[in-house]
């Protein structure tokens, strides 16, 4: 036959098909959801650690199997272990505290007149007015704080001693998925871009800028996080402050707050000392505060960051705090991811909008 046999034509995907695709996708993501928390960590692991791995790959002469297994050897000693030593000492310190409360080693009723004798005349009478300056109305307040607290981390205790067995399939999940995508991540990553109901431009902007915001948040709020809580444990430490290690994870969770963040911590404790006549110790908190530790922020996320992501800062507390509140721990990059995708996609959009009406 002299003319070119034509292709068949493809078959046409109906409304059937579609809907089995968001089915078996919805059930699919229903069985997984126990392992959310891990294959969302194992996503940024993956994305934060593809420079060594390439680095690695480059050393074993194009090894993917060994160079994945030695970055994951990496991320264990340098993130992993590390996490957990940190953790067993913040419980210990946290045990101290509870132990040396309840054995009424510490006179909380001494230290209040102690601190309330210092005080200017005019902020005593603001107390005495507000009913804070008796000590057993404070005593009273606090003790049904602390009373509920520990109630609820008591019942967490029991959840994860109870599920060891549940967090630690969790965790090798993680690790064991964090292996797969730094060696095909960069295929599975193309395959993605490709399947998306997206035109090529627009899959290539949203994926860079998911990228973008995970490196961001994760140099940008954890790390610089971790690097103000770590001045603030040597400051505590340096001035004789208990309980230094446990003060300074704290310090790092409320860094992610812009502006106020570490001084939530750090000011009350500066003030306790220079009313309980610490005056030295007082001014070195303060002196370490305000001008080490404030300026870690300034002078390490543009550094770090840089322009990666042009999430506004108002937006970046709004998710992060949202993002915390609906998927715990998970949320401190969710909530931002989300943020960025969603300005992402409207800026597409409006240029979308602008170009056919320009044609």
């Amino acid at each position: 036959m002299s003319m070119q046999e034509a292709s068949p034509p493809k078959p046409q995907r109906g409304g059937g098909f579609l809907l089995f695709l968001v089915l078996v996708t919805l059930a699919l993501g229903y069985i997984a959801w126990p392992f959310a928390s891990a294959l969302l960590w194992a996503v940024i692991a993956a994305i934060m650690f593809q420079p060594l791995y390439r680095w690695m790959l480059s050393r074993l002469n194009g090894g993917r199997n060994l160079a994945a297994i030695a970055t994951l050897l990496v991320i264990f000693v340098a993130v992993i272990v590390p996490a957990i030593a940190i953790g067993d000492i913040i419980v210990k310190q946290a045990l101290q505290i509870y132990e040396v409360v309840k054995a009424g080693r510490f006179d909380a009723a001494g230290t209040f007149e102690q601190i309330q004798s210092r005080l200017p005349t005019r902020l005593s009478q603001i107390l005495e007015g507000s009913g804070y300056g008796n000590f057993a109305v404070i005593q009273e307040r606090v003790t049904a704080v602390l009373r509920d607290s520990l109630s609820v981390i008591a019942s967490q205790a029991l959840k994860i001693g109870g599920n060891a067995f549940t967090s630690l399939l969790v965790f090798a999940v993680g690790l064991y998925v964090t292996y797969f995508l730094l060696r095909d991540g960069d295929r599975l990553g193309a395959l993605v871009k490709d399947t998306l109901p997206l035109d090529r431009r627009s899959a290539n902007h949203l994926a860079s800028n998911f990228v973008a915001t995970i490196r961001a948040t994760i140099k940008g709020s954890v790390v610089v996080g971790l690097v103000q809580g770590l001045l603030g444990t040597i400051t505590f430490w340096i001035v004789g402050f208990p309980s230094a290690v446990l003060l300074g994870v704290l310090m790092a969770i409320v860094s992610l707050l812009p502006a106020i963040g570490p001084a939530i911590v750090w000011i009350p404790i500066a003030g306790y000392l220079l009313l309980t006549g610490s005056i030295w110790q007082g001014i070195v908190v303060i002196v370490s505060g305000a001008v080490v530790i404030g300026s870690a922020d300034n002078l390490l996320r543009p550094l770090l960051v840089g322009r990666e992501t042009g999430i506004p800062d108002w937006l970046v507390l709004v998710s992060t705090l949202g993002g915390i509140a609906a998927f715990g721990l998970s949320g401190v990059v969710v909530g931002p991811v989300v943020a960025g995708l969603f300005l992402a996609g409207w800026a597409l959009y409006r240029e979308e909008t602008v170009e056919e009406l320009v044609e």
